[in-house]
């Protein structure tokens, strides 16, 4: 599955290296070598931490489904018990 941007959110990363490169590197970097890079880094380590969010989305969601029968438990046969507790069991 190809991991691809908005054309929003992908002309802010492309600002931001700009920036980035502005601020931080001795030369600048223009537009499109900037979008070039952000294509480079997308396709070769976009996977990983794309592999990386839906690891732990799947362990969070494991973990909820692990505790559905605590969350959602109901105690079996309590008709009787009820009634007892309400004082008007009878035998």
């Amino acid at each position: 599955m190809a991991i691809e941007l908005n054309k929003d959110i992908r002309a802010e990363a492309i600002a931001s290296i700009e920036r980035y490169f502005s601020e931080n590197m001795d030369e600048p970097i223009g537009n499109i070598a900037a979008g070039a890079l952000l294509g480079f880094f997308i396709e070769e380590i976009g996977p990983a931490i794309y592999n990386k969010g839906v690891a732990d989305a799947q362990e969070r969601l494991q973990m909820r489904v692990m505790e559905l029968d605590i969350e959602v438990h109901e105690e079996e046969f309590q008709y009787w018990r009820k009634l007892e507790r309400k004082g008007k069991g009878r035998k």
